[in-house]
Order: C-alpha cells, then structure tokens, then sequence
C-alpha cells in the first residue's frame, strides 16, 4: 500500500504530496520503486518511459525478422538483395540514431524528456507505416535510417527516470526501464516473424503480407506518443515550462550541458563501453534471425522465434544489472559498481568466442540465453555508473553514452558486413574483452576507482547512509557560464 508523503506547501509546484516516499535534499526524487503505482509524477514517468521506449524499439527492429523474406528474388516476393545489401540497411537502421542520441542529451536538460518521447515516437512511427513502398536496396536503407531516429528515446528514457528517482535507486530505475524497453526487440522478434506476418500471409501474397504488416507497430506507437504527453509529467514538481513560469526552476543552455559532458573523460570511456554491450545487442537484433537461417537451417517464423529469445532476456536481466550495481555500490560505493562493470565485460567478450564456435542448435539457443542476459546486465551496470559522472549534466551524458551504443553497433554491422561471420563475431569478442579492461582508468571525482582516489566523506556518509545525504542532486540544473549567456538570450527572444 503506498504512502502519502507531504512535501511542504511554500514552494510553487505542481504535486503537494506524493505517493513514494522522496527526498526533499534532491529536487523531491522518489528514494523507492513501487512497481504496481502508476501515480504521477514518479511512477506515472517511470512507466510512460519504459512503454515508449519498448514501442519505438519495436519499430526501429520490425523490418528485421521480415529481411529474410525481403531479400528473397522478385519472383519469390522479395526485392533481391545480396548480405552486403542487407547489412548495409542494418547498419544505417542504427546509424541516424547516433546523431539524434547526442542531440536529445542535451534538449532533455532544456526541455525534458516528456514532450521529446512522444514527438519522437510519432516521428518514427511514420517511416515505418511506409515500408511497403521499398522496392530496391536504396529506398530499404533510406527507410531504416529514418525508423531509427526513434531508437534516440533510449536517451529520453534514462534521462526521465534519473531525473524522477535519486542516485541511490536510480541504477536500478535506469536498468528496468531501459531493459523493460529494450525487451522490444525481443519481442518485435516473435510477433512480427512468427504471428503477425503469418497471419497475414495466410491471407494475402507474401509480398503483400510483408509490405503491409508494419503499419501495426507504426498505428500503435503514433497514438502512443500522443498520449504520453498528456498523461505524464517532466519532473517531480511538475513540467520545465511552468516550473521556468514559476522560478522554480532556471533556463538551461543545451550547448553549456552539452560541453560539460563532453569534456568529461569517464563520458567516453563510458561510450565505448556501451558500445560493447548494447551496440552487441543491436547487432544481435539485427543478425540473429538471419544467422540462425543460415546456420541451422530454420524457418523465418522458427529463426524469428529463437531470435526473439535475445531481447526477451531484457526482462529481468538488464535490471538485475543495475540491482546489483546498486547494491554493490551499498557496501563499497563507486568501486563496487566498476568492479561488477568490468566483470561483465570480460565474462560477455568470452562468452562471445563460445557462441560463435557452437556447432548445435541447442547448444547455441542456451549459449545465447546467458550470453544475452550478461550483455543486457552490463547494460543496465553502465547506467548505474552514468548519473554520479556529473550530475548537473546527466542528460548530456546520457545522450553521448546512449549514442555510443549505436557506434558499437555500426562497426560491429561494418565487420559482419565485410567479413566472414566466424571472423567478425571474433573481433566483437574481443572489442568487448578490451573494453572490460578500460574500467580501470574509469575516475570519477569524490569517488574511489578500481586503482585510485578516494571517496570522500560526504559520499561515504551517503552510500553507507550513516549520515546526511549528499546535497547535490542527480540532474541539478547545470548554470550557463559566461559564453553563452548572449546565446541562452536568444533562445528566449
């Protein structure tokens, strides 16, 4: 049963009590996670982002159980395209994302990350009710580029979360919400490929079946993104507009946030972290189906089924990645959290190697289930580490290790691509052992690393909670400095 907690009448704001208990120290951020609530603000944000951002996933990888069919001959119903030709539509599905995922970072801090998921969900919803006009390899490509712009509500849904929920929970809040969402490409998996598209073959041609199927997901996550605009809130004392109205909150210049999180080193080694783990998981997405065809010889609704298997880890594992960050980082702060980071790095890039020598079709299907959920639990692992990088600027960096993801991905697609499948899971695997060992060099102010610093008082009174929480909050509003305070201006003129 959840708790009425008043919060105090004197400020200005949108909510006077709420249904979870909050910290008044950290801009009144929820410190629990009540999964059954779906009270605003808290919960109401928490699973208007995980639902957005598991919609849009759907989309951008609805075409992706659907290609084996796709490049059949034009006789057999498909387009004709040769593996270069798919792979070149894979790695453009993830390439546009990487822009708008540096882009959304920043407006997240200016505007919230509320009105950005919606208008992002509609925008994608778009190119995917066209795909039945893709007739050759150029317009396929064009096509996934634009789905993918919808892939960047990653960054909106993590920044939503940490702006909701304190440090000290936000690793778990992150990692369900970005898993939950992420389960999308699991699940596009095996509705698209194994009901969907059956049952609409059953009753018209197969290239019918498959140019028309994709107008489903495109329908539901359009009204969607309408909906979550009007029923949720940016922050917890209300919406960045009125709280600006009201003073309470001050205006935000994206290009000082942006900075701010870019010249910060941890951001990058962060980046190519994640690049290790979720640019696998989208590789994964976009090649498991069609690998599975190949090897083992099965079905597009069979390879589609075992392919969604993937993407349904993201149900508890990327969670659990950010549970035990969190806990770990309970008894041994920053340090614990880097050395379950690494951890899973180095146990993921092994993993890697095994999969990629499976013989058997069983054998890979429970190589692939612990492969899947170690990736998806470093995943959740990284953004337990991301909102104390610093915090004034968590949605800048948010965006720019988000985006990360992506570039893993694109060079990743890129080996697969050129080179012989055995060869370019082999340099994945061991991009990704190199990245577990960049943990060491991850050193962030105030907190201990895996080979120096030292965490300060204020953070070990914090963590251990054997004293008064740390004033700073996860998302304090990053103050524009003197450069661009003519620029901020003229935002408002």
């Amino acid at each position: 049963m959840s708790t009425t907690v008043a919060s105090g009448e004197a400020e200005i704001k949108k909510y006077q009590t709420y249904s979870l208990n909050v910290d008044p120290n950290q801009d009144d951020k929820a410190t629990e996670i009540k999964l059954c609530i779906f009270k605003r603000p808290h919960m109401r944000a928490f699973h208007c982002s995980w639902m957005g951002f598991f919609t849009a996933f759907f989309i951008w990888f609805a075409i992706a159980p659907l290609l084996p069919v796709i490049r059949k001959p034009i006789e057999e119903g498909g387009i004709d395209l040769t593996k270069q030709q798919i792979w070149t539509s894979n790695i453009c599905s993830v390439l546009g994302t990487i822009f708008m995922r540096f882009i959304n970072g920043p407006m997240c801090d200016k505007f919230g990350a509320r009105i950005l998921m919606g208008v992002l969900l509609c925008g994608a919803s778009i190119p995917c009710a066209l795909t039945g006009l893709v007739n050759d390899a150029t317009s396929l490509a064009i096509l996934r580029f634009f789905i993918g712009l919808g892939g960047s509500t990653f960054v909106c849904c993590q920044f939503w979360t940490s702006r909701m929920f304190t440090k000290e929970v936000a690793g778990t809040a992150n990692a369900l919400v970005g898993g939950w969402g992420n389960l999308g490409g699991g699940v596009t998996q095996l509705v698209m490929g194994t009901f969907l598209f059956p049952a609409f073959q059953s009753g018209m041609s197969v290239e019918m079946a498959w140019r028309t199927v994709c107008i489903v997901p495109a329908v539901v996550g359009f009204f969607l993104g309408i909906l979550i605009i009007f029923i949720s809130d940016d922050a917890p004392k209300g919406n960045y507009k009125e709280m600006k109205k009201n003073g309470t909150m001050p205006e935000i210049s994206a290009a000082a946030s942006f900075r701010s999180g870019a010249m910060n080193i941890n951001t990058w080694l962060l980046f190519i972290q994640y690049g290790c783990c979720f640019g696998v998981e989208l590789t994964m997405n976009n090649a498991a189906a069609m690998y599975f065809v190949q090897r083992f010889d099965q079905t597009v609704a069979g390879a589609a089924a075992i392919a969604s298997i993937f993407g349904w880890m993201n149900l508890f594992a990327r969670g659990i990645g950010g549970y035990v960050s969190d806990k770990v980082n309970a008894k041994m702060g920053m340090r614990g959290r880097l050395i379950w980071q690494g951890g899973l790095l180095v146990i993921e890039g092994v993993l890697i190697f095994i999969f990629a020598n499976s013989n058997s079709l069983a054998g890979a299907i429970v190589l692939m289930v612990i492969f899947s959920t170690v990736v998806q639990a470093a995943e959740g692992s990284t953004y337990g580490i991301v909102p104390y990088v610093n915090p004034p600027v968590t949605g800048s960096i948010a965006g720019v290790v988000g985006a990360g993801g992506n570039v893993g991905a694109v060079c990743f697609g890129l080996g697969f691509r050129q080179m012989d499948t055995l060869k370019a899971f082999y340099l994945m695997g061991g991009c990704v052992l190199a990245s577990g060992i960049l943990t060491a060099f991850v050193s962030i102010k105030g907190h201990r690393g895996l080979l120096w610093g030292q965490d300060s008082e204020e953070v070990i009174a914090a963590y251990k909670k054997t004293g008064a929480p740390a004033a700073a909050t996860t998302l304090q509003v990053p103050e524009p400095d003197a450069e661009v305070e003519e620029e901020v201006e003229g935002d408002n003129a």
